[in-house]
């Protein structure tokens, strides 16, 4: 059995070898798979290698402490950290919560004590790729939406369309063509850019000379 659900491991980090293998011993009981680490160095890696559910970090260690990790492991592989250590400063606990930490325990710590937080961050981690989704889903539907009104005004002016008649327009389009309403929308989007281009920067009098040309063809 995998607690986590995933067919990842939780991933351990503590200096202190005893401590490492004591938790490690007691969440393998519980049902996880564990991976260990000794340093903060030693757990960027292996986050980049074994892409564990969640880095479970002391926060003293020499040195690279627990928080430079969490740093190094949110730019290298985005794996979720929480924290033991057997401090509770304030200044730790904020500098912890900075660098992503969805959780932090104060050692000596027992395995039914680590558990629901363990289970408790992996949700919340969930919760938040869940959220990131959700935005990313919308960003690229306002984008969409952005392309497709564009379209519509193109079609509007150019071909003297009513709004919902270029909507149907460019949908009957989209359909008959197999493809995505915003893709075609951008397409011609872009070929109207495009277009537009062709009257930009013509060279300073061009016009005159032509204009010139002409006279000079009549006298």
């Amino acid at each position: 059995m995998n607690q986590t659900d995933t067919g990842k491991p939780i991933l351990l980090v503590d200096d202190d070898r005893v401590v490492l293998a004591a938790l490690a011993m007691g969440l393998s009981e519980m049902g996880f798979l564990v991976e260990k680490a000794a340093s903060g160095e030693e757990a960027v890696q292996k986050c980049l290698q074994l892409g564990p559910a969640i880095a479970v970090l002391d926060v003293n260690m020499p040195g690279m402490s627990g928080i430079e990790a969490a740093r190094r492991i949110r730019e290298t592989s985005g794996t979720p950290v929480m924290f033991l250590s057997a401090y509770d400063e304030k200044a730790l606990v904020e500098q912890a919560v900075a660098e992503g930490g969805l959780g932090y325990l104060v050692k000596p710590i027992r395995i039914n004590q680590l558990v629901p937080a363990i289970m408790a961050a992996l949700a919340r981690a969930a919760e938040l790729d869940r959220l990131e989704d959700a935005r990313d889903n919308l960003s690229r539907a306002l984008e969409g939406d952005r392309s497709i009104n564009l379209a519509m005004g193109i079609l509007m002016e150019r071909h003297h369309l009513s709004s919902e008649a270029a909507f149907d327009a460019l949908r009957q389009r989209a359909r008959n063509e197999g493809r995505k309403l915003g893709e075609l929308a951008k397409q011609i989007a872009a070929a109207a850019d495009l277009l537009s281009s062709f009257g930009q920067g013509r060279p300073a009098g061009s016009g005159q000379r032509r204009k010139t040309d002409r006279t000079e063809k009549t006298e």
